[in-house]
């Protein structure tokens, strides 16, 4: 005996979560190359503007931080860096300018950092490139309406990802 193929509101459901598998596999797979497109972005700005002593982790890592003091483990909660490579990344801005550090007075083990001028002059610089890309965007007509869409569902999707991290 073959399988039969759902009938009525059953088949609808199933058609219905097929489709939407669909589109979320086709979501993720878009998210992770456009992080990889975005950081080959900064890759190549940061060589336009001579920069060679960081790479573009690093340079989105000061973007992130924008013009806030924070300890690195608030950086690392904030916007999922992964420690270790984060510390590395961290000592690194350190090291090449970009950004100034102290201890905590409070507690010595923990670290406050914050841009430096070098740092923040890189960070204006990137920001300009965003405002050119958003500009480019714009350019090619009232978004709105798709823009919402789209955010809506990649929180959703982020959601959804947050409450399975929860609950393992």
């Amino acid at each position: 005996m073959r399988d039969r193929e759902p009938e009525g509101a059953d088949a609808n459901e199933e058609s219905s979560f097929r489709e939407v598998r669909q589109f979320y596999e086709e979501v993720t797979q878009i998210v992770e190359r456009m992080h990889r497109r975005y950081l080959d972005v900064i890759r190549l700005e940061l060589q336009s503007l001579g920069i060679r002593d960081i790479n573009s982790v690093q340079a989105l890592i000061l973007v992130s931080m924008r013009d806030e003091e924070m300890l690195i483990r608030d950086l690392i909660q904030r916007y999922y860096y992964l420690g270790s490579s984060t510390n590395y990344n961290i000592k690194k801005l350190v090291e090449c300018g970009y950004l100034e550090h102290e201890r905590a007075r409070h507690d010595r083990r923990s670290v406050r950092i914050r841009l430096s001028a070098k740092g923040r002059d890189l960070v204006a610089e990137l920001n300009q490139l965003q405002k050119q890309h958003a500009e480019m965007l714009a350019a090619e007509g009232d978004l709105s309406p798709d823009i919402q869409s789209t955010r809506k569902w990649l929180r959703r999707v982020e959601r959804v990802w947050a409450e399975f991290i929860e609950l393992v």
